[in-house]
This record gives structure tokens, sequence and C-alpha cells, in this order.
């Protein structure tokens, strides 16, 4: 069996093990090996899956060829560090062409236009990975539509790396003296500037949907930022900010907490938390005088209540 494949990355001369493993391109080491394991297992020869002779040598081919290097490039040390900082190179290099590339599948195309790329990336790997080599004559086939996806996601990427991608970086180093006696030092150029991270990303998108009123989607947006950076006040705060238009003070409590431990002069914070403690203690008193009234056969008084929301937010319209 001929193992060439000549879409996604591997059409730039380069051997997806990603694709091969059928995990993400920023896929841990321990993620790297139950999925290797998982596979192994179900390529072995003396696996009940490969009944017929000629199943057992293609499964022992695809992983004597394929499935073995590819582990061993992504968990060793050294051929890791490598092996990533092509990646990122590689992104880089997709960018450049992003206007001339041509994608082969509905799912690519889809993943190069989808503001959640995070999370649409992840899923789609996930789920062709449950039956990824259940087909022995199709795995090719399978395994270029994973590099696709990987080629989409390392090019709209490239300008905002993750962790798993992202070199070593540089020593920073402070030039003295004129532009000219920089010549002869041979000392780097100047870092270009920093690029938008991922997570700015949603936090911009999640900023433009609030300032919209579609606090839903919002919501989504800044659910999978926290994912990706769990100590991020400002993902803390404006996550916050949005349960408090949806009048879910509790959680809004919550994540102006978490502002606050993060960053204590988060200005939203300061001056919405207090708001809400106050909010919620009113919360609190009023049902216990509703319960006192109910169980005196009393009727509430209901005058001028607005609601919690109301309240915030400058109480009920007359």
């Amino acid at each position: 069996m001929s193992f060439k494949i000549d879409r996604g990355l591997f059409k730039y001369d380069f051997i997806d093990h990603h694709a091969v493993l059928c995990v993400p391109v920023d896929a841990d080491v321990k993620e790297i090996r139950k999925r290797y394991l998982k596979i192994a297992r179900h390529l072995h020869p003396d696996s009940n899956f490969t009944e017929s002779t000629s199943q057992k040598e293609l499964g022992n081919e695809l992983l004597s060829k394929l499935v073995n290097p590819a582990y061993e490039k992504l968990c060793g040390d050294r051929t890791r560090t490598e092996y990533i900082l092509i990646l990122s190179q590689i992104g880089k290099r997709l960018l450049q062409e992003s206007t001339s590339m041509t994608l082969n599948t509905e799912l690519a195309r889809q993943l190069a236009q989808t503001p959640n790329l995070d999370h649409f990336y992840k899923s789609a790997i996930a789920k062709i990975g449950e039956t990824q080599y259940d087909s022995l004559e199709q795995a090719l086939q399978v395994i270029a539509q994973v590099s696709e996806l990987n080629l989409v996601y390392l090019m709209r990427s490239a300008n905002k790396p993750s962790a798993a991608l992202r070199p070593p970086a540089q020593p920073k180093v402070e030039l003295v003296g004129t532009p000219q006696s920089n010549t002869s030092t041979n000392l780097p150029p100047p870092a270009p500037p920093k690029e938008d991270s991922i997570v700015e990303q949603y936090l911009r998108r999640a900023q433009s949907l609030i300032d919209k009123n579609q606090f839903a989607q919002a919501k989504v947006e800044l659910q999978d930022a926290l994912k990706l950076e769990p100590k991020n006040s400002h993902c803390h705060s404006l996550i916050a900010m949005v349960y408090l238009k949806q009048n879910q003070l509790k959680m809004a409590k919550i994540h102006f907490d978490n502002t606050l431990k993060l960053d204590p002069h988060d200005k939203a914070a300061l001056q919405w938390k207090p708001k809400i403690d106050k909010a919620l203690g009113q919360q609190s008193s009023d049902h216990k005088v509703t319960s006192s009234a109910n169980n005196g056969d009393k009727q509430p008084d209901k005058s001028g209540s607005g609601g919690l929301f109301g309240g915030l937010f400058g109480g009920k319209k007359k």
C-alpha cells in the first residue's frame, strides 16, 4: 500500500504526525500517548478487529510505518521541540498563501470561516478520531482530511499561536548607541509588535457582541476564552457584566470576585460588586419578609419593586 498523501500539510513536504494520530496540534504528551495506545491496540495484528490476513498486514503496515513514527516524533523531548518550531513556521507561510489556497473538504471550509475557531477545530478532530481507523482502506483519506483541518487551524492561528506552538522566547536585548553601531554587533533586529493572542480575539468579539446586546453569544466567546486562560481578569470582568445584564446576579458576583482576586483595581468590578452584594442581601431579606408574611396570611408589599436588575440599572419605569 502506498502511503503517499498530497493534501493538507503533507503537500508542503511535511509529515503531519498530528493528523496520523488525529490529535490537535496543541495536544500535550499525555493526550498523545492516550490516543496512540488506543490506535495501537486497534491496529495490532493480534487485535480482534483485523480478522483477515490482508487486514492484519495492512493494519501492521499502518502501525509500523505511520503510527509508531508519529508517536516517537511527538513524544520525544528534542524531536517534539523541533517539530513544533517547524509547525509554527509553516503557519506563517500558510498565512501568506491563504488567498490562493484551495480547500478540498466542506469541514475545512467551515473551519476557515467559523468565529469559534478552537471549539470547532477540536470538536471536529475528536469526532473524526472516533472512527479514524475503522476502515483501513480509507485511513489515508481520513488522515488527509485531518491534515487539512490542521492546515486551516495553523493558518488562522499564525499571528496568535497558542503556548504549544510558540517557539522559545528570545532574551530581551537593549541596544545602546546609534543605529549604525548595531550593524557590527550581530544582534537580532527588534522584535515585531506583539500580535493579539487567541484569547484577546475572543475578548474583542465578546465586547462587540455586548455592545450589540447579544449577551448569549458573548457569553459563549468568554467561556471559551476562560478555558484557555482561566486567570484572565479582564475575561472574568466581561463575563460578570454579561451575567449582570442577564440578571444572573450570583454568577456575576462569582466572576467579579475572581476579577478582584486577579486585579484589585478593575473598575467594573469595583463599581458593580458592592451593588450586587447589596442587591443579593436585599433579595435574601425580601425572601424572609415574604415567607413571614405568607405564614401570617399577609400579602407582601410589592410597591416600587422593579426587580433586582431594574434596581441596579435605574429602577422600575413609571
